[in-house]
């Protein structure tokens, strides 16, 4: 459990370091580590609410558990939390996604997110997770509805590695839609891409990372700002939106490949077309990009999947087939990333706290650094891997790691794995 464990201690520091908004005297109880790792163990222990997990933490022996698997001193109240934590820089936890791929990759557990020699891919995509017509902050977006009412909302750009075949995610740091310092219009995705890809490109570069997006982000800026980061990218590319990639297409001699698989006993057809060298859009100044296409048919030739993409990668008829399983992979940030945040236990979408400043983009930020943690975890740490086998549904397991932790107190992770693991096993 090393691997979370020194994690854990990286966020300690993180929160150590906090501004200090406290009018209390020096000799308060509660540090900013305290209260940050008690706001983040709120999301690493899968508890619903925080007035449910306040209580859980204060009863029984659960304060002592704080102490030896959070390192938490003192348990603050939940108000008391949010109240120190809004104004805090929701960007000041960005390293620590970053260093949760270092340990990633330090285990030798990245390769089964590599792809096409090597490279990891990394899908961008908006989400919301706050909506509300009475409720609002200084970083809330808005919007008119068509009854004449204003809706308050926030929304971010999430990154998560990907890759085609595996069911592990792993999120990197979020980079949330809100209102800039003079800028006129309202933030939008765009926007937040381009600032995402100039804060974290060149931590990324080392990688060689493949950006994938949805066609929203086939446009010069965006493809212009991967490529002086070091990246390279799969983008989809819809006719309809790039008029000059669908004319310049019309007429050309495209090349083709065709593949023939077995997909759960029923035999599909892949039908690949390609074009090199076509401008990405109509002005002298476009950049070249290379065009294709996928379409998929059943036995019967009736067509199940298509859909056309724009990258800087050479395509052949030796590579096309994995790019466009890479391109596909894309779908894991909505399916295996937001999906999963807001309907599996993280509860994305619930209001933990709004507060009047950055106090929900923090807790938003706890609640992916959480989800990277588990991810490091299963993909890091057997025995929390055989903690989790143990229970099959992931829910389960974590109704486990609350209940158990209300009523024992553990010396360490470890142990308190092998006791999931094994309940037959009498805990230290």
């Amino acid at each position: 459990m090393g691997a979370v464990e020194s994690l854990i201690s990286d966020l300690r520091d993180v929160c150590a370091g906090l501004p200090d908004r406290r009018q209390e005297p020096v000799g308060c109880a509660y540090t900013m580590a305290d209260i940050g790792l008690s706001a983040f163990s709120l999301f690493f222990m899968g508890s619903p609410s925080f007035l449910a997990h306040q209580r859980i933490l204060a009863q029984g022996q659960g304060r002592s558990n704080c102490e030896t698997l959070f390192g938490i001193s003192a348990i603050p109240s939940d108000n008391y939390i949010r109240l120190m934590l809004d104004g805090a820089a929701p960007a000041a936890f960005d390293r620590l996604f970053l260093t949760a791929l270092e340990r990633v990759a330090d285990a030798n557990a990245l390769a089964p997110f590599q792809r096409l020699g090597g490279r990891v891919l990394i899908a961008l995509d908006g989400t919301e997770h706050f909506c509300s017509r009475k409720i609002r902050c200084e970083q809330c977006s808005h919007r008119r509805r068509s009854d004449g009412g204003t809706e308050h909302f926030h929304a971010l750009l999430g990154a998560s590695l990907v890759a085609p075949g595996h069911k592990k995610v792993l999120p990197l740091p979020p980079e949330f839609i809100a209102p800039q310092d003079g800028a006129e219009k309202q933030d939008c995705e765009r926007n937040a891409a381009k600032r995402w890809l100039g804060k974290h490109g060149p931590a990324m570069a080392r990688y060689q990372p493949i950006y994938l997006g949805d066609d929203l982000f086939a446009c010069q800026p965006i493809v212009t700002a991967i490529r002086q980061e070091g990246g390279s990218f799969i983008l989809t590319c819809k006719p309809s939106s790039h008029p000059t990639i669908a004319e310049y297409i019309s007429g050309a001699a495209l090349e083709e490949h065709r593949q023939t698989v077995v997909q759960r006993g029923k035999r599909v057809t892949h039908i690949y077309h390609w074009l090199a060298g076509v401008p990405l859009r109509g002005t002298q100044d476009a950049l070249e990009v290379n065009w294709f296409a996928v379409e998929i048919r059943g036995a019967s030739g009736k067509k199940t999947y298509g859909n056309s993409f724009v990258t800087d990668l050479p395509v052949t008829a030796e590579t096309v087939a994995e790019l466009a399983a890479c391109a596909r992979a894309r779908w894991k940030i909505e399916n295996e990333t937001f999906n999963v945040l807001k309907t599996d236990g993280y509860n994305l979408e619930h209001n933990f706290g709004h507060g009047k400043k950055t106090l929900a983009s923090v807790l938003v930020t706890f609640n992916l650094l959480a989800f990277a943690y588990h991810t490091v975890a299963e993909l890091c740490v057997l025995a929390w891997r055989n903690a989790m086998a143990t229970w099959v549904a992931r829910y389960h397991f974590f109704e486990q790691l609350r209940g158990i932790t209300a009523y024992i107190v553990f010396l360490d992770w470890a142990d308190l794995l092998a006791t999931i693991a094994n309940p037959k096993v009498r805990p230290p």
